[in-house]
């Protein structure tokens, strides 16, 4: 008996939001909006620092890096600016690389250029290829792999050699369909190289991925691609990732050394891990988090709100009707449940639209999202309505027109 009364408030209310189908719709609005809000701001934050965080730890948890500045971070009014120092000079890398004896693996390289156009016949890429001069190590060290050929051999790294090794978007661009690029010939600029290898596909970053990367040797790069102050960055992969620590202390000594430092100045250079950078962009978006939260709690109160005032025009109207179920023998319970049960279902539609709406904007920002959002159901329903209804008197309510 009692679940036959359930199933006819349940038929009552879907009637009932047919009958008032334009109102319905307004309130279905009304909860999608805020539910949308919600779930698009959470979407769209955790796809951008997902993204950073993905591209950061690329290279793996176990590397760091010495270069001539540190990182700069902008989030909101937080910016954590850079410090420049000089130059690292391709004989010091050079020197650090020989002299460490820390158990790891070491790579030298510099950044050529980040506007370079490739062509292949009558293919050719965006001006927006950057291309790096490495070293046989960088790869490992990057924690990149060759999907296509080889890497770079210690006698092409020493020579100099005219070979190239390239980005997996670089080598849909230039070779669609099944052309094999192992072996064609390139033009990088004015000059021509011979592709040994393809870098195994990552996926895009913001504003990084090694999908658009050349790799040349990095005394070829030297040579075709040299400027003046030219900076030469290091990485380093200590073999047990517990010693990562001790690895950083060992090359902070070193090339304090190195680098002439005495012993009452700092370091004229920056070592940094993946995971510190990761530590920072976290502190960064936690008041972006913090804000968002506030205004998805807000919207979906006010959204709460709009749900229940139109609940509340919803009983006026039908006063007649309730008047009529409650001398039939119908309880404050029974009409109670009608309206909660309406609204939730208005509520749950509101939502789904909601959810669906949210994550498409969330994807406009990117399409890398992968995370499970938090929807706060509760939100969206409310008693006040019902218990008004539960309320009235039955004569009083067949009286009214």
């Amino acid at each position: 008996m009692k679940s036959q009364l359930i199933f006819e408030n349940i038929r009552i209310s879907f009637d009932a939001i047919r009958g008032h189908i334009l109102r319905s719709v307004l309130t279905v609005l009304i909860i999608a909006f805020g539910i949308m809000a919600l779930v698009g701001i959470f979407t769209a934050i955790s796809a951008l620092e997902g993204s950073l965080v993905d591209n950061l730890t690329m290279m793996g948890s176990n590397t760091f890096t010495i270069k001539n500045r540190s990182s700069r971070i902008h989030i909101g009014n937080n910016v954590t600016r850079a410090r420049y120092y000089e130059p690292i000079r391709f004989k010091q890398a050079m020197e650090f690389k020989g002299q460490f004896t820390f158990p790891s693996s070491v790579s030298v390289f510099t950044y050529a250029t980040g506007t370079a156009t490739m062509k292949y016949e009558s293919e050719k890429t965006n001006p927006n290829i950057l291309v790096i001069g490495t070293d046989e190590n960088y790869l490992l060290t990057s924690g990149n792999e060759i999907s296509q050929g080889r890497n770079f051999s210690k006698q092409e790294i020493f020579s100099g050699s005219h070979s190239a090794v390239i980005g997996s978007e670089i080598a849909k661009t230039l070779f669609p369909g099944k052309t094999d690029p192992i072996g064609k010939i390139i033009s990088i600029g004015p000059g021509k190289y011979r592709v040994i290898g393809v870098i195994k596909e990552k996926g895009t970053g913001i504003g990084f991925t090694p999908d658009r990367h050349c790799l040349l040797p990095i005394n070829n790069a030297r040579q075709y691609f040299s400027r003046p102050n030219m900076s030469f960055t290091i990485n380093v992969k200590p073999n047990n990732i517990s010693a990562v620590d001790a690895a950083v202390g060992e090359a902070t000594g070193l090339f304090r050394i190195i680098r002439k430092n005495n012993l009452w100045e700092e370091n004229d250079f920056e070592i940094s891990k993946s995971d510190q950078l990761i530590k920072m962009i976290f502190e960064n978006t936690a008041k972006i988090k913090s804000a968002a939260l506030w205004i998805g709690i807000i919207t979906i109160l006010g959204a709460a709100i709009g749900l229940m005032n139109i609940m509340l025009v919803s009983v006026t109207e039908r006063t007649r009707e309730i008047g009529i179920r409650k001398s039939m023998g119908a309880t404050r319970i029974t009409i109670r449940n009608q309206f909660m049960i309406e609204s939730i279902i208005i509520a749950q539609i509101g939502g789904v639209f909601g959810i669906i709406l949210g994550i498409l904007i969330g994807n406009v920002v990117s399409k890398l999202i992968d995370a499970s959002f938090i929807i706060p159901w509760l939100w969206v329903s409310a008693g006040i309505p019902a218990q008004k209804a539960a309320r009235l008197d039955p004569i009083e309510s067949l009286r009214f027109e």
